[in-house]
């Protein structure tokens, strides 16, 4: 990974308030930061900057190809149909951007008939920018849909429930820590250096991990290793599934088992920067461990399908068969659909970077995707 130097820090708002912060209290932690550096509500990422799209910082795969968000709409009517149809269902979407993904699901899910007048549309999302445009792609729907917009896991009922995220878990705050010689574990926080600087340093502590977490002895001493907490979202969707079957759909780029390694990454401008290098105004994220993911969702009392990679999961739903479809349909824009198509299928690249998971109510079936993977 190619990051820009140290010197090239800049003093944002933020990096300003974090720094006389930091040195009135002490260091925080790589959670806090992340917290602060994506959520803060004056100066935070997600708050006030709208970064997707090739005028932003980085693209996500709705932005690439309608087909993607069409696949996941088909998805959760078959789900729906899985649940036996119910009258009443909850569609959630964690992150859901400039509501590319939702819009182009919504849109191809009309072709089963019953699936949008069940649903109630919940969208969790911080961004009031966001809202605006998630709520414009809704309205040029053909049948257009009301939706309710929450900061927060929403208080949904004990009514079923799908919930979708794309690039969503790798924004989840997590924590960085190292062993020394000996052994013993230290944790890698954001302090500052000579000059007043935001810098990255190391205080002994208690890990919030156990030891069942099946890690390796690290490679060499002082390598780190990124912690993810899953937990508060495994015990909503598990609170969420107690009167009514629950299924949730995650895409996100990662590893399938946990590993040491420094996972911390800052995106701005569609380059890769150091994490200190411009907090609020940087996109920040942590690989998701699906391993852990997996391991904290079944400790709720959750099945599990996968991880998968993005490129047979979206084989396994008719990714080619559609766009072929669409490419005849649409001759003049066939290759532009083809790159795109090429994009999301690629290994190496998106195809195998990124990992599908689904989740599901002990009672319900291997979900649309998954069941002849063998995960």
């Amino acid at each position: 990974m190619t990051t820009t130097g140290e010197g090239s820090r800049r003093w944002t708002p933020l990096a300003l308030q974090l720094a006389r912060e930091i040195e009135a209290t002490g260091s925080i932690s790589i959670h806090d930061y992340m917290q602060r550096c994506l959520c803060d509500p004056q100066h935070g990422y997600y708050t006030t900057r709208s970064g997707i799209g090739s005028d932003g910082d980085f693209t996500t795969a709705p932005e690439i190809s309608q087909v993607f968000g069409e696949l996941i709409g088909l998805w959760c009517a078959v789900v729906w149909q899985q649940m036996g149809a119910p009258a009443h269902i909850n569609l959630v979407e964690l992150g859901p951007g400039r509501g590319a993904l939702i819009a182009d699901a919504l849109r191809a899910a009309r072709i089963l008939p019953g699936f949008l007048d069940a649903i109630e549309l919940h969208l969790c999302e911080i961004n009031p920018a966001f809202q605006a445009l998630q709520a414009d792609k809704l309205k040029s729907l053909d049948s257009p849909i009301d939706a309710r917009w929450h900061d927060a896991w929403p208080n949904l009922g004990s009514q079923p429930t799908i919930v979708i995220a794309n690039e969503f878990l790798d924004t989840i705050p997590g924590s960085q820590w190292a062993q020394d010689a000996v052994g013993e574990w230290q944790e890698i926080r954001v302090g500052l250096d000579g000059d007043g600087g935001l810098n990255f340093i190391r205080e002994y502590g208690q890990p919030p991990f156990h030891g069942d977490l099946a890690l390796p002895p690290p490679p060499e001493t002082g390598v780190a290793f990124t912690y993810a907490n899953f937990a508060e979202l495994s015990d909503q969707l598990a609170e969420q599934s107690v009167d009514a079957p629950l299924a949730a759909l995650f895409i996100d780029y990662g590893h399938t088992a946990t590993a040491w390694g420094d996972t911390l990454q800052a995106v701005r401008g569609h380059h890769i920067e150091e994490p200190l290098c411009s907090p609020g105004e940087a996109d920040l994220s942590l690989a998701v461990d699906f391993a852990a993911f997996k391991r904290t969702i079944e400790s709720a009392g959750l099945n599990a399908d996968g991880p998968i990679m993005q490129a047979e999961f979206l084989g396994q739903l008719g990714i080619t068969e559609r766009a072929s479809k669409l490419m005849a349909a649409n001759p003049g824009r066939a290759n532009d659909i083809e790159t795109a198509i090429l994009r999301l299928m690629s290994s190496p690249g998106m195809g195998n970077r990124f990992q599908a998971v689904g989740v599901r109510s002990p009672g319900l079936d291997a979900l649309p995707g998954f069941a002849s993977s063998g995960a």
